[in-house]
């Protein structure tokens, strides 16, 4: 079972607003930072949608084989059985597979520790927070580092031995093209590698101690019961198979193709996929990042206004009750700072990038907003007078 620490401390009404007035510095920076990753990504994402919609007015359906030169320089599509001529190998743990990418993940039984605090405001307007640690066993492909515990004592991590591992096939063709390591990288590595128990066996005079234990080498006394500094290591693998790849003819390689837009485009999936599906999933792809960055910018843009305020809750919390609805105050007002900036960071973003898609947006809200008022106006107009009394 996992053990645990509580801790008590108490910060001071006049250390809390010097570290709160710290804290506007940090707010500031996330501003800043904010409005220009929402800038940014509105730029990255129009650049990516051009460029993929270049390619998918360019691009070429080429035969596997042979290599047609009347392509050289184009943008290609190729679909067909990618080979390699020998096994891939982990040379470390001796295992092998037929596979055009291999990954080894290596898991190491370790400890973690968990922070959880609580705060409790007082009259006068000092905080007490309670920090409980608690410690637990846990399997991690990442070296955790018990020396920054807070409680290292009886939860000390072993130096990690054995890490994680990328091979790709050096050797790989699709029909008369050659992949290189870049086009492999591009493949997921979905399939799960089972490893025999005869394969411990050549590894017991090197590492004594391990074994296969549900298709995985584990390195160990007892696979049911891990002790701090056992090991996992696990494979996935791409398989040789059907793959589709899009790239520009180069000899008889495929590198990347760049578009007028700025982008460099390298496409490759499992399976053989017509390049319009592979287009249509890269702008699904981009669609999903640029949400992904604008939440996390109007996010960081909600934290930074908040940190600027934060002073102002702190002088409040003199009186914790009065001091928590400033809080939430501050934390609207956050909020509509948010609404407000990061739309027009991202309006102006829009007509310096995109300025016609920026104008029909503008206009469609003005139309919208003339629309609703004329309603509103009808509406006022409509209604009876009240009688005379």
């Amino acid at each position: 079972m996992p053990d645990s620490f509580v801790e008590t401390t108490s910060t001071s009404w006049l250390s809390r607003i010097v570290g709160s007035i710290t804290g506007v510095l940090f707010g500031i920076v996330f501003v800043i930072g904010s409005i220009a990753l929402l800038f940014w990504n509105e730029g990255r994402a129009v650049q990516t949608a051009r460029s993929l919609s270049e390619g998918g007015k360019v691009v070429v359906d080429a035969a596997p084989a042979p290599v047609d030169p009347g392509n050289e320089g184009k943008l290609i599509h190729l679909s067909g059985d990618a080979r390699a001529s020998a096994p891939l190998a982990d040379r470390t743990f001796g295992v092998t597979a037929a596979a055009l990418r291999l990954v080894r993940v290596a898991e190491m039984y370790q400890w973690e520790e968990d922070k959880h605090q609580e705060t409790h405001k007082s009259i006068g307007g000092s905080e007490e927070t309670v920090t409980t640690y608690t410690y637990k066993k846990v399997w991690s492909d990442h070296a955790v580092d018990s020396q920054s515990f807070r409680h290292p004592d009886g939860h000390g991590n072993p130096q990690k031995q054995y890490g994680g591992l990328n091979v790709t096939a050096a050797d790989a063709t699709l029909g008369a093209f050659k992949l290189v390591a870049a086009i492999l990288n591009l493949l997921p590595t979905s399939a799960a590698l089972q490893l025999d128990p005869q394969s411990a066996g050549p590894l017991k005079p090197r590492i004594p101690n391990a074994q296969i234990a549900d298709g995985k080498i584990y390195i160990g006394a007892n696979p049911d019961s891990p002790q701090i500094g056992d090991y996992k290591i696990s494979y996935t693998y791409a398989p040789v198979g059907p793959v589709s790849v899009i790239g520009r003819q180069s000899g008889s390689g495929i590198a990347p193709y760049q578009t007028r837009a700025g982008d460099r485009l390298l496409l490759a999936v499992p399976g053989e996929q017509p390049a319009t599906e592979m287009f249509k999933q890269a702008e699904r792809d981009n669609m999903i990042l640029t949400w992904v960055l604008r939440l996390g910018g109007v996010l960081a843009m909600w934290l930074g206004a908040f940190l600027v305020m934060r002073p102002l809750v702190v002088v409040a919390d003199v009186v914790p009750l009065i001091g928590s609805v400033i809080g939430a105050g501050a934390g609207l007002v956050a909020l509509a700072f948010t609404m407000v900036v990061g739309g027009v960071v991202i309006a102006m973003a829009w007509f310096w990038y995109r300025p016609l898609v920026g104008i029909a947006v503008l206009a469609a809200g003005l139309v919208a907003g003339i629309l609703a008022h004329r309603l509103a106006a009808s509406r006022s107009a409509a209604r009876p007078s009240p009688a005379p009394a």
